[in-house]
């Protein structure tokens, strides 16, 4: 809640403080009709959520198109698992590809989404049981996903678990100039206010330490017009 003097006090339950869950749906149905949205976190701070670029699709960004290919040019057609796919560009366009992909969202929007783009997706969160531990080849945390559930080192050592030998994961971090760290964030439109969930952001000023902490090192990391990917080499196990 916001209080009158623009104090945001914040009551969190255990459910809340994972990831974007379920109750973030009118969201993902207010952005395919055009609906502006946004975050805002406890401190107050406002920022607009990029839902055009999340959906993808023919009215992307030329600079946003060129970054989503970046990360599509990492993926062998060996199967790739997409955590927190959300609307499924990724996940849809491997498969267009004859790819193997799979999207993973606590999301059940995100994951019609997903489906109805021709894109294989799951209703799951990706600290719970997943198919095919330890066999997936590549993994996504793109839009920012390397901070869900707050801790960027935990998250990154579940991917580890699921990964194959050898796998990579790619993920895509703020800008250097981004502020960096834990937050508590909800998703916003004019008319709806989602829960408060927990949030971690990370740039390249902190990628390094963070992914050795998880057991990965930094193989490479590319700025695409302040989008930056990075592709993550798991160390040996």
């Amino acid at each position: 809640m916001t209080s009158p003097t623009g104090e945001v006090t914040i009551t969190i339950s255990s459910a809340t403080t994972r990831g974007v869950g379920p109750t973030v749906d009118p969201i993902y149905h207010s952005a395919t009709r055009g609906v502006p949205c946004w975050a805002r976190n406890h401190r107050g701070d406002v920022r607009e959520l990029p839902m055009s670029r999340w959906i993808g699709g023919p009215d992307s960004a030329d600079h946003d198109r060129l970054a989503d290919e970046h990360v599509l040019w990492h993926c062998s057609p060996r199967p790739t698992l997409d955590l927190g796919c959300g609307p499924g560009r990724f996940t849809a366009s491997l498969q267009q590809r004859g790819s193997a992909a799979l999207g993973v969202d606590t999301s059940r929007a995100a994951v019609e989404l997903t489906r109805a783009r021709g894109g294989t997706a799951i209703h799951a969160d990706l600290f719970g049981q997943l198919p095919a531990a330890g066999c997936w080849d590549q993994i996504l945390l793109t839009d920012g996903n390397i901070g869900i559930g707050g801790d960027p080192v935990r998250t990154l050592g579940r991917a580890s678990e699921l990964l194959s030998p050898g796998g990579i994961v790619i993920v895509e971090i703020d800008p250097p100039t981004s502020a960096i760290g834990h937050e508590l964030l909800r998703w916003e439109t004019e008319h709806y206010v989602g829960p408060w969930f927990s949030w971690s952001r990370v740039n390249a000023t902190v990628l390094d330490d963070i992914a050795r902490a998880a057991g990965f090192c930094v193989a490479s990391v590319s700025d695409i017009q302040a989008r930056v990917i990075a592709v993550l080499q798991c160390l040996a196990r």
